[in-house]
């Protein structure tokens, strides 16, 4: 088999939502795919700062905060922050509409008060990935930190969370034509959750920057996801599997279905399709 390119999304794929450790057939199939020859990358929305639990396990690289960030081993390939005036327009309208914002940089992530509270009356018996990951890492103090922390350090992403879709019709009006505002499907109660992200890039334009960069052709690309901001990397990818408790669009799009996390599905992907 020729050396192929996996792009890994983390949570819901890679791991269980709001978890920094992927099970062990998890870490087994990553290993075993580099020893064959394979690069193994992460592909997240997550910034580098909540990289740091899974990078001792070895992977080639990330194309992290939605392709705002891409790093092949110690070379960094595309480094994208939102200029000044972008980042204040967006917080502006933002907060002038209701939605909950937690800006990521480099070095952490950063979040307005009352966020912990909001998330925190979610149930647990929710279907969002992104929404658990987010209420499990706050309560969990994992490098996000009050908004009153911020220092002014450069901003890949904003992540937003509001109670209706409805709060974010400016934000899309105002920001339409520099950002996308990718939105989650509605969890179980209505709630809203997305990323607000650069149209200068995405997962599927990380994954080409990989590729010209490795000289290895999309043909030879594998992508596995489970959410909408994976639509991107699974569109791109020669071959693309979604997690079988992500998201109906994500499956219909997908060329193939592998259980998901809980039930070793990374692994079991990884071994239909010889990549270990």
């Amino acid at each position: 088999m020729r050396r192929k390119i996996i792009f890994l999304d983390i949570d819901g794929t890679l791991t269980e939502p709001g978890a920094n450790l992927p099970p062990e057939s998890a870490v087994k199939a990553v290993g075993a795919a580099r020893e064959k020859g394979h690069y193994v990358l992460l592909c997240t929305g997550r910034n580098y700062d909540m990289l740091s639990p899974l990078l001792p396990l070895g992977f080639d690289g990330m194309v992290a905060s939605c392709g705002g960030y891409v790093r092949f081993q110690d070379h960094v390939i595309y480094d994208c922050p939102m200029t000044g005036e972008q980042k204040e327009r967006a917080m502006s309208v933002l907060k002038d509409n209701g939605i909950f914002r937690t800006i990521e940089c480099m070095d952490g992530s950063y979040t307005d008060g009352g966020l912990k509270e909001f998330l925190a009356a979610r149930g647990e018996e929710g279907t969002n990935s992104e929404l658990l990951r987010w209420r499990r890492q706050l309560e969990e103090s994992l490098h996000i930190r009050p908004m009153a922390e911020y220092r002014g350090q450069p901003v890949y992403k904003i992540v937003v969370m509001a109670d209706s879709r409805e709060r974010f019709e400016e934000p899309v009006r105002v920001l339409g034509r520099e950002f996308e505002v990718c939105l989650q499907e509605p969890d179980r109660y209505g709630y809203i959750n997305g990323e607000l992200v650069n149209r200068k890039f995405d997962k599927g334009r990380g994954v080409r920057r990989v590729c010209e960069y490795l000289g290895i052709p999309l043909e030879d690309t594998v992508g596995f996801g489970d959410s909408m901001n994976d639509e991107a990397m699974l569109r791109t990818v020669a071959l693309s599997i979604c997690m079988e408790d992500g998201s109906e669009k994500m499956k219909e799009i997908a060329d193939d279905v592998c259980p998901c996390v809980r039930e070793d599905g990374l692994y079991r992907g990884f071994l239909k399709y010889g990549l270990c």
